[in-house]
């Protein structure tokens, strides 16, 4: 049997196990470090996940081993755990986990659940995405700095449509790049505008750009992945954990450094990073909840 202790999140109480089990192995980094994490960011994390479908991916025995996406919310949960009907596999639905406070976070975490990712929609209306996202996908022999340089010509088109963007990183080897909209809009609508504009800098820069999917077109190049826009899609929600080497986090950061990182500044953030900014700069991506905008009509 495994260590347990008993702790209170709020006016929860919960049980956490294997607290001292290494989950990052290259960082010495910790469940119990995990848990520790998510328990602090909860609160900037909530807005953002609060009301949608979010699925786990759980990393039992660590970043080194075996994973598992789960969408279906655990039969075992906490009854205080809330749940609601999303799309699952051909045309099913399926029962989500929701997190609506920070002890359901703190149980997530205990499950070695990761990562977090989240959709575009909320659950209350799974036919009206409240973003439109720009994965930026580096292909081999590109990386940071291409995903950057790709990054800041989006926002110039934003600009030029007195649109807003909002970059985070991946967390992992990308970028990412939002645009809040919270007015009535379809998941194809966002599809077809991230298609178009990844197209137009694919003319601009053939040699550098790609919006198809295949792997063997994407060598030098960034994929600007518009299909994520698509109702049964999820990205990485901000300030989730990512399975890498070193306990990176899906980070907001700023247009200043996404220039940098063009010019070859790292871009890259751990959980004390993350836990730092919040205190220093807040949350950057608090307008994407509640900014209104809306994309041009063909």
């Amino acid at each position: 049997m495994s260590e347990r202790i008993v702790t209170s999140v709020g006016d929860r109480e919960l049980s956490l196990s294997n607290l001292d089990k290494v989950l990052y192995p290259a960082a010495g980094f910790t469940k119990g470090e995990v848990i520790a994490y998510y328990a602090r960011i909860a609160p900037t994390l909530l807005p953002h996940a609060r009301g949608r479908c979010i699925t786990f991916r759980r990393y039992p025995n660590g970043v080194d081993g075996t994973s598992f996406f789960e969408k279906r919310c655990p039969k075992h949960r906490p009854e205080w755990v809330e749940v609601a009907i999303g799309p699952g596999d051909r045309n099913g639905t399926v029962e989500y986990c929701r997190l609506e406070e920070d002890a359901a976070v703190v149980w997530a975490a205990n499950l070695a659940a990761l990562e977090l990712h989240a959709p575009m929609a909320r659950a209350a209306d799974l036919e009206a995405p409240t973003m439109c996202v720009f994965d930026l996908d580096p292909g081999e022999q590109t990386g940071m700095a291409e995903c950057a340089a790709v990054a800041l010509e989006l926002q110039e088109l934003c600009e030029g449509l007195d649109l807003e963007l909002f970059p985070k990183t991946s967390g992992s080897k990308g970028l990412q790049c939002y645009l809040p909209l919270n007015t009535p809009h379809t998941h194809e609508q966002c599809a077809d505008f991230a298609l178009a504009a990844g197209q137009l800098l694919e003319k601009r820069h053939p040699k550098g750009v790609v919006t198809g999917m295949a792997k063997k077109d994407r060598v030098g190049k960034v994929l600007i992945d518009w299909s994520q826009n698509a109702r049964h899609k999820t990205t990485i929600c901000v300030y989730s954990l990512r399975a890498r080497p070193q306990p990176t986090v899906s980070t907001p950061v700023t247009w200043d450094e996404v220039e940098a990182a063009a010019d070859g500044a790292a871009l890259s953030f751990t959980t004390d990073d993350v836990l730092d900014r919040v205190d220093e700069l807040g949350d950057l991506f608090a307008p994407t909840i509640t900014l209104e905008q809306r994309l041009p009509t063909a």
